[in-house]
């Protein structure tokens, strides 16, 4: 039986965003309700998140609004203190999201000038619907998972490596760092990289944050790629060919990030870590096997 609740604001997602919409509301007196479909707040950080993971920018970039980072805090905060500082944020604000709750549907009432949003109880499966006159999703751009089409995938089990030839599928900033992660240990390690990337390290990527503030993001993009080229050379012949659109103009557009380099393209350059462009092909043996990559993927 389908249950029915009111509110001012809904505000879906309990990520950072959805806590900052939450603490900014809570600070003006003006009530919501959260919904979250995990069982925790920033989910994505508290599960998901591999144990090296840093922010790639400077924590003033990073900070959520009414409440700094501790200034003990290293420039670039490393996973678990970040989580202690949202932690830290939920307490402060008394932010009490309702956890387990999935959100199926949003409609605009005319009539009443009311977002009709339904939600599902994830435990017992019962619907909720809310009344509310302002709506804020704040999904974020990385909570779905997205798992590649790999042929053989639903019969490979995985098994343990070490000191072995690894392959690592996905040339975003997550794989970047787990292909560093397991050359530092001794793995033989390989990426497909198919499609084209920006490569940035840190530095090159705060300035262009600060300089967007004075500049047009076309003129810092080219700036960027300027200081890329020469901080990294012609990294084409190891693989990471450049995109034809700017570093920003592709976040803002695709929702692409810049790779943000820590040292993978040092071991890249050295051969410790190698470039290939082939799909992957899991066979029933559970062994990988490379494929040519299409030209326009």
């Amino acid at each position: 039986m389908e249950q029915e609740a009111a509110a001012a604001i809904v505000v879906v997602g309990a990520g950072p965003s959805g806590l900052a919409a939450s603490a900014c509301l809570k600070t003006l007196s003006i009530p919501h309700v959260v919904l979250e479909r995990e069982d925790c707040f920033a989910s994505l950080w508290k599960k998901y998140a591999y144990d090296r993971l840093h922010l790639h920018l400077r924590k003033r970039f990073c900070e959520l609004p009414h409440m700094h980072f501790p200034p003990d805090y290293p420039e670039y905060v490393p996973k678990d203190q970040l989580l202690r500082y949202f932690d830290d944020y939920v307490v402060r604000f008394g932010i009490e999201p309702a956890y387990g709750r999935s959100v199926e549907s949003a409609v605009y009432d005319e009539g009443d000038g009311r977002w009709r949003v339904g939600a599902r109880d994830v435990g017992s499966g019962e619907a909720v619907e809310y009344r509310c006159r302002f709506l804020v999703v704040a999904t974020g751009e990385s909570s779905d998972a997205f798992i590649p089409e790999v042929e053989g995938i639903e019969g490979f089990g995985g098994k343990e490596f070490e000191n072995s030839r690894v392959l690592v599928v996905g040339s975003g900033n997550s794989g970047m760092e787990i292909a560093l992660d397991l050359a530092n240990h001794g793995a033989r390690t390989s990426i497909v990289v198919r499609s084209p990337v920006h490569v940035l390290s840190r530095g090159i990527a705060n300035l262009g944050l600060a300089l967007l503030k004075y500049f047009s993001l076309g003129t810092v993009d080219s700036l960027l790629v300027l200081l890329s080229k020469l901080v990294y050379g012609d990294m084409s012949k190891y693989g990471l060919r450049r995109p034809s659109e700017g570093p920003f103009f592709m976040k803002t557009k695709y929702g692409k990030y810049p790779f943000i380099d820590l040292g993978t393209c040092q071991k890249i350059k050295s051969g410790e870590i190698q470039v290939t462009r082939f799909d992957l092909h899991l066979s029933s043996s559970g062994l990988p096997t490379l494929r040519p990559a299409c030209e326009n993927m």
